[in-house]
């Protein structure tokens, strides 16, 4: 849970810069097209930044959660193998 939040944190700070960044470069650059288009263009840029994040941690999440669960079963799995084993060799040895 720790991760999860320590995940979004890093994301929300990530968007907050890249915001802040593209802000800044839509402002400075001197060109000839107006300021509705700039803007406008930024806004998309941003739309697309924050789409992208949100996939990312969605895909990051959900492999985590596939990992996880992998590695429960594999436990879960080994740990009924050696039970298995165990009981069956004091059975043959009984």
């Amino acid at each position: 849970m720790k991760v999860a939040v320590l995940v979004v944190a890093v994301v929300l700070v990530v968007v907050v810069v890249a915001i802040v960044v593209v802000s800044s470069n839509s402002s400075s650059s001197c060109c000839n097209s107006g300021t509705i288009n700039s803007s406008s263009s930024s806004i998309v840029v941003v739309a697309v930044v924050l789409v992208v994040v949100v996939v990312v941690v969605v895909v990051v999440v959900v492999v985590v959660v596939v990992v996880v669960a992998v590695v429960l079963v594999v436990v879960v799995v080994v740990v009924v193998v050696v039970v298995v084993v165990v009981v069956v060799h004091v059975i043959i040895i009984m």
